[in-house]
């Protein structure tokens, strides 16, 4: 082995490995060489342990001496080794401090498995900016958010998934993909609704399709105003949140401040002494700027009311409410990076190889926490990260899953298909997650769709995080729908998701119109014969649905929300493009421009599309479904 490969292997980096094809790949030394000058693979002064805390606990091979263990809540214990060197099981789920001889390690012991779902429960998934409420707005916001809280939970259902509330960019409003946030530590401002202070909003215009650039300004505007407005307990509250929030918050809010100042695509792109936030010229400009930095901290306050009262609202009828989204990673330009950049994977970003859907692979944009700063700081920040995203939620769905054990990393610069993956410590990761889990007393949703490492899926059940089991995925092995009663009693049952067409869209093929509309397919294909094929789909899903007879034109959307909630799973959800019969989805991967992600509203207040005849009755079909 090489030294290149050696240090390659040490550092986590896997130089071999196999796509999607079956294929045996090797990632070229040159890339090896860039993803490992990115990489720190400084070892922590306390290192990290996890267990289960219903096994015994390994201890690493070189402990030896007396047992101390101080747990969180204050108490000692002092356990005996068994025969093997191992501690006895200790039923103690949290975050420990474990002493042997003189070293001193963090010990976290994870309950065995995550909260359960309530059994046979249905749901709903919407985009929180796609709502439309009783008062018109151009997006959605939390206003919306907790009115689609009290429908849906007047309609049956037992849970709401919502998009992302990850913070973006409020100076930059082209940056509106709520998976490419500045930070997953604070919410995304512009969602925040001032009528829940009493300074409700003007009527705004409220098009089909938002218009992000001139609706975030203007909203950014008002809400400025709702700031000067807001009354004395208002503002006592965002103050005392402020000051809980501490240092995190205050470094958000200066960086909100210094980019509506200074502009750029971010931190990088700003004087050099300002892309310190330590520096004099921050802590001068803190203080010259202190009512706008203020105003960004305030904005932060109102977004997590807003997020608390829909819960709340949610939990009025709902067992489970709001299930949280929580993306793979953050914008390397974006204020966790301006603010802690030694936490994350700093000149890399990540992605996914090549394959059949992506030949040339894809590269999201986004960095990620780095795996050897997470054992550095006692994964301080992926704690955080998932105390910020469960705060105001009964669930959790961790998007791209799979980034739990390995994230494909490209240094920046080169092209998607040059990287290489890079192991996590997923088992920490996935003991941590059940421990805040069940703090939180949330579900958890891995989203698994894909080709993942063997095991990878049983050891999501064992701990009872749910995959994903998406309608068009769930095929035999000749190509057919497989019958519900054979889904995966471990995972959600889905109509779709926001990156998969609709119901209605894949019946009329619209899929098929966009890939060829993007110049998607190859010169080998013909639009008439993936139009033929979809023929022979739907044919088959009519059949799996036990139709008879040719496929009717129109959507059977009644019978394949039958389909879908007929599955073993605890829980089913149904995007609400599927309530309705909405023919196109949200967001179309590997667009940015050519199509309206993230752009497209509802047409009615969720009140109004949840009493129309058609929608109620599916619902009701729903509950009935999953309830009766």
């Amino acid at each position: 082995m090489t030294d290149l490969a050696a240090r390659a292997a040490a550092a986590g980096l896997v130089r071999d490995w196999e796509d999607a094809d079956g294929n045996a790949q090797r990632v070229p030394d040159d890339v090896l060489a860039a993803v490992l000058d990115r990489l720190d693979p400084t070892p922590p002064e306390t290192p990290f342990l996890s267990a289960d805390a219903d096994t015994a606990i390994d201890l690493p091979a070189d402990a030896s001496g007396a047992v101390e263990l101080h747990f969180e809540d204050g108490g000692r214990a002092t356990p005996k080794r068994d025969a093997r060197g191992r501690l006895p099981p200790l039923d103690r789920p949290g975050y420990h401090r474990l002493l042997v001889g003189d070293r001193a390690y963090t010990l976290a012991l994870a309950p065995r498995r995550c909260p359960e779902p309530p059994p046979r429960s249905w749901g709903a998934a919407v985009q929180i900016p796609a709502l439309q409420s009783r008062e018109r707005r151009a997006f959605g916001d939390a206003g919306a958010l907790v009115e689609a809280a009290e429908a849906f939970g007047r309609a049956g259902a037992h849970a709401l998934a919502i998009s992302p509330t990850h913070a973006l960019f409020p100076a930059d409003p082209t940056r509106f993909s709520p998976y490419a946030p500045s930070t997953r530590l604070f919410h995304n401002v512009l969602l925040a609704d001032p009528g829940l202070i009493g300074v409700p909003l003007p009527p705004a215009p409220a098009p089909p399709l938002i218009e992000w650039e001139s609706a975030a300004r203007e909203r950014l505007q008002q809400l400025r105003g709702a700031y000067d407005l807001a009354g004395e307990a208002a503002r006592s509250a965002a103050l005392a949140f402020r000051r809980q929030r501490g240092v995190a918050l205050e470094a958000h809010a200066r960086f909100d401040a210094l980019h509506a100042r200074l502009g750029g695509r971010g931190w990088q792109d700003w004087p050099s002494n300002y892309q310190d936030p330590t520096s004099e010229a921050v802590i001068r400009f803190a203080a010259e700027h202190a009512d706008d930095v203020a105003f960004y901290a305030f904005l932060q306050w109102l977004a997590d009311l807003g997020l608390a009262t829909a819960q709340r609202a949610a939990r009025e009828r709902m067992q489970v409410g709001l299930i949280a989204d929580l993306a793979v990673g953050m914008d390397g330009g974006g204020s966790h990076a301006w603010g802690a950049r030694d936490e994350l994977l700093t000149g890399l970003t990540v992605g996914a190889p090549p394959d059949p859907l992506g030949p040339d692979g894809q590269n999201w944009g986004i960095t990620a926490l780095d795996p050897f700063a997470l054992e550095r700081t006692g994964f301080r920040p992926f704690v955080e990260t998932l105390r910020a995203t469960l705060a105001h939620a009964g669930g959790i769905r961790v998007d791209h899953a799979l980034g739990l054990q390995r994230l494909w990393v490209v240094p920046e610069g080169e092209s998607a298909g040059r990287g290489a993956y890079l192991t996590m410590p997923g088992d920490h990761l996935r003991r941590i997650l059940a421990i805040e889990a069940q703090r939180a007393g949330a579900l958890v949703i891995a989203e698994d769709l894909g080709t993942v490492p063997p095991g990878f899926r049983d050891e999501l059940a064992r701990r009872c995080m749910l995959g994903m089991r998406v309608l068009p995925f769930e095929r035999d092995a000749d190509g057919g729908f497989t019958d519900p009663a054979g889904w995966d009693e471990m995972a959600v049952a889905m109509t779709g998701t926001h990156d998969t067409p609709t119901v209605a869209g894949w019946w009329k093929g619209r899929d098929i119109d966009w890939a060829w509309k993007l110049g998607r397919r190859s010169r080998h294909a013909s639009a008439a014969g993936d139009r033929a094929h979809r023929d022979e789909e739907r044919a088959a899903l009519w059949q799996t649905m036990g139709g008879t007879g040719a496929p009717p034109a129109q959507p059977p959307l009644d019978r394949v929300l039958a389909h879908v909630a007929a599955a073993p799973a605890p829980l089913a959800i149904v995007p609400v493009e599927d309530l309705l019969g909405e023919e196109e989805q949200p967001n179309l991967p590997g667009t940015v421009d050519e199509h309206p992600n993230w752009r497209r509203r509802l047409p009615a207040p969720t009140e109004q599309l949840l009493a129309q005849r058609d929608v109620a009755r599916r619902t009701d079909l729903l509950t009935a479904e999953r309830h009766g």
